[in-house]
């Protein structure tokens, strides 16, 4: 007797319901509820229409948020995408042993697995004015000790410094796993051509891996403008508000102001602009390869 073979949409319907339902459809929901005028405390809700959009970008802290969630988004690309992964190059060299290799890769990956929140706190330590590491570091030179989270101008460079501290061995051991699936016959034939290892890195180790290349910059570029635990650890936006993101506005006008609309509005805005970003670094790369 034979049995009826299944379509190989069915194995793949629990997982398109999946994705559907706490993905999708939330993401619809609150671009409807952008519209409204809501609140915790009352079951009512009013229409406003794009009034929530009006308030949030003639908001004076919007452009703050903005240029600080780019930057940390630019620095990030820098630090964590291009310094990991000449990190990852110099790992799956010759130039540093098997047991060597299997320690760095140990060390630089220790500090992605530590909560943000006591990064957070641990960093706020390392910052603090009158006992902090780096301004004893800076005594015992006999330079001056700054406030660090308590300058206006420094204090989401800090968070920023923080960050890369914490996120670059995570790209980095994504790189290594990248380089190590390239064809050793490549990197072989290579050499015989007389490359040299930056010859190698540029024209084959870089190209084999630019998959898993714009993997890492789609995640620094989405983390960017997620960016939430880090500042609220440390600062909470302050001083003033020279350190205000975008998640920590959506956190505050929800949990503080009880503004769900303009919460709802700031989700918005996150969503678009991170898959504006993330598409044109998709096309960029496809671009590349034709």
């Amino acid at each position: 007797m034979r049995t009826k073979k299944r379509t190989p949409y069915l194995y793949m319907l629990p997982g398109v319901l999946l994705v559907l339902f706490f993905v999708y459809i939330p993401v619809l929901m609150n671009i409807v509820y952008s519209l409204f005028r809501l609140s915790s405390y009352s079951a009512g809700q009013t229409f406003v229409g794009l009034n929530n959009y009006k308030r949030f970008f003639a908001d004076q802290v919007f452009p703050i948020m903005l240029k600080n969630n780019i930057a940390y988004c630019l620095i990030s690309l820098l630090v964590q995408v291009g310094f990991g992964t000449i990190l990852a190059l110099i790992l799956e060299s010759n130039a540093i042993g098997g047991r060597a290799k299997n320690f760095f890769r140990n060390v630089y990956y220790i500090p992605a697995l530590i909560s943000l929140t006591a990064v957070g706190l641990m960093f706020t330590f390392i910052y603090e004015p009158n006992i902090g590491f780096i301004n004893n570091l800076l005594k015992a030179v006999n330079l001056p000790a700054r406030g660090w989270l308590g300058d206006s101008k420094l204090a989401i460079y800090c968070i920023i410094a923080m960050s890369q501290w914490q996120f670059t061995g995570y790209i980095t051991l994504l790189m290594v796993v990248a380089f190590q699936n390239v064809p050793q016959e490549y990197i072989e034939a290579a050499s015989i051509d007389g490359a040299g290892p930056f010859k190698r890195a540029i024209s084959i180790m870089i190209p084999q891996a630019k998959e898993q290349l714009l993997v890492c910059t789609i995640i620094t570029i989405i983390g960017a403008f997620k960016l939430y635990t880090e500042v609220y650890a440390t600062t909470s936006g302050g001083p003033g508000n020279s350190s205000q993101v975008l998640g920590l506005f959506l956190y505050q006008q929800a949990f503080l102001h009880d503004d769900l609309g303009m919460a709802a509005v700031t989700g918005v805005f996150i969503f678009v602009i991170t898959v504006t970003l993330s598409v044109i670094q998709i096309k960029l790369t496809n671009s590349g390869k034709d």
